[in-house]
């Protein structure tokens, strides 16, 4: 397996990343209209087997534009279940990035990032879609 590039769409922003089994090489969160041209680049730069979307809001209509802007994409892409992915990424946001001062007495859960955290969706996505196929 080479590498994968995951999307968490949304309406107006779209987490990515870029992993493999080992590690996360890049991950961002773009403007909904920067996303494909992103994409574009990290797939001239990577040797992509994948892209993983996200089943949530959204996935249909980004699939659709993502296929008709680039229809040889298409056949790279899965869909993965989202359920749940939000909270993960909040949690892992804050293992890599601690909370400072009295925030740190305060449960994960009750924390808000100080940013987007679609990124962190995205690489949760990619990881998930590993997990399924390493079962298979």
């Amino acid at each position: 397996m080479g590498y994968i590039i995951a999307v968490d769409p949304g309406t107006k922003k779209c987490g990515l990343a870029v992993i493999n089994k080992h590690s996360v090489f890049e991950h961002s969160v773009l403007e909904r209209q920067e996303t494909l041209a992103q994409m574009d680049v990290w797939l001239k730069m990577y040797a992509v087997d994948a892209i993983v979307v996200g089943d949530g809001t959204g996935s249909r209509q980004f699939i659709a534009e993502l296929t008709a802007s680039y229809p040889a994409w298409g056949k790279l892409v899965h869909m993965v279940d989202e359920r749940f992915s939000t909270e993960e990424a909040r949690k892992r946001y804050f293992k890599e990035h601690p909370p400072r001062w009295l925030a740190r007495l305060l449960p994960v859960t009750m924390l808000t990032p100080p940013c987007p955290v679609d990124d962190y969706v995205a690489v949760i996505l990619a990881e998930r879609y590993l997990e399924n196929i390493n079962k298979k």
